[in-house]
């Protein structure tokens, strides 16, 4: 049973939306709205209904329409206390979870459970018939919301969140919802918040919000998770230590071997092997190579002989190895020529 436990009192949703169904005198049209609604079964399309009832999809689109309308007004002019019950309800928890949200996320919080799909289908139809609340349909950009209507129309909620997407792709990296306020004139923060959390578009993960597509905010396999742990240390990393900070972690799916985050290390370019087992982030500045290369290239850049405590400070700002594998590297490699004393030039060829 759907219960609304609010405050001190308790809401049989389920009754709620009986007695509203009530009201509807024909039988074919409570079927049609049960079953666009999917208020006792799933939801089902124009054409699904059109069939059972023998009528075209344009003609179940008229008849939802009318029978929505005639619902709406016995609801403005009070006929079902049902409706103007539990829009006081919603209209008070929509205040504390920024005035819009998720009907998934309010259903949750007004039964205090993770909600299934009749329960937020039960939710969305009084929401629907509700004057006081705007519903945000669902499509390929947003969720199913619903916000208080003093805040804003389906429209205006709609342009709200385009104006957030559009922030977050012209900064080009994650924002904080405080980061975000300060550029939109909307009230609180949590308003914001909101309105973001109604984007199929955008992600978030410790409360930086990005696009849906960006790992950063979505990891969505190990090597985005690898980068995300990379990225949030701000430093080179041993493989174990990863692997550690992953099962650790938030992430939703996070129960893997120390080995298979090795395995990923080695095939992504955007991890740099910098010493034994440790990996840093190429867009720190690290490239791949042998400490031998990382050496020829310290003095290619010099343009001049250096001396070998200078090409190992050189090289140990990019490769956590010891001085005696540099230096070993100096004294055997053929490219390296001793030009002075403890002093290194590239051989020409």
């Amino acid at each position: 049973m759907s219960d609304i436990k609010d405050r001190d009192q308790t809401i049989d949703l389920k009754a709620s939306v009986t007695e509203i169904l009530s009201v509807i005198e024909q039988e074919r049209e409570r079927e049609i709205i049960t079953r666009r609604f999917g208020l006792y079964d799933r939801r089902e399309t124009l054409e699904q209904i059109g069939e059972l009832l023998g009528i075209t999809r344009e003609r179940v689109r008229q008849l939802e329409k009318a029978i929505l309308i005639r619902l709406k007004i016995a609801a403005e002019e009070g006929k079902t206390d049902a409706v103007s019950n539990l829009e006081k309800i919603f209209i008070r928890h929509l205040s504390e979870m920024g005035r819009v949200a998720r009907i998934a996320d309010i259903a949750d919080r007004l039964l205090g459970k993770t909600t299934d799909q009749q329960e937020r289908a039960h939710v969305a139809f009084i929401a629907e018939l509700a004057p006081g609340l705007s519903v945000i349909n669902e499509n390929d950009n947003y969720y199913l919301g619903v916000g208080i209507r003093e805040y804003g129309d389906e429209k205006k909620v709609r342009l709200l969140v385009d104006q957030i997407v559009g922030l977050i792709k012209k900064n080009g990296v994650p924002m904080t919802i405080e980061d975000l306020h300060d550029q939109l004139s909307l009230e609180h923060p949590s308003h914001v918040r909101a309105l973001a959390s109604l984007s199929k578009l955008l992600a978030h993960l410790k409360d930086h919000w990005g696009l849906v597509k960006w790992p950063t905010v979505n990891p969505k396999n190990i090597r985005d998770k690898i980068y995300v742990i990379l990225a949030d240390n701000a430093k080179p990393m041993h493989f174990s230590e990863i692997a550690k900070a992953i099962k650790g972690s938030s992430f939703k799916r996070k129960n893997v071997t120390t080995q298979a985050i090795h395995n990923e290390l080695i095939k992504d370019k955007r991890f740099v092997l910098i010493g034994r087992g440790i990996y840093a982030l190429d867009n720190w500045g690290y490239s791949k190579g042998t400490v031998s290369d990382i050496i020829t290239q310290v003095l290619a850049d010099s343009k001049e002989p250096l001396h070998r405590d200078e090409i190992v400070k050189r090289v140990l700002k990019s490769r956590q190895v010891k001085e005696t594998t540099i230096l070993l590297n100096l004294q055997s490699k053929p490219q390296f020529k001793r030009v002075a004393k403890a002093t290194y030039t590239i051989e020409q060829a």
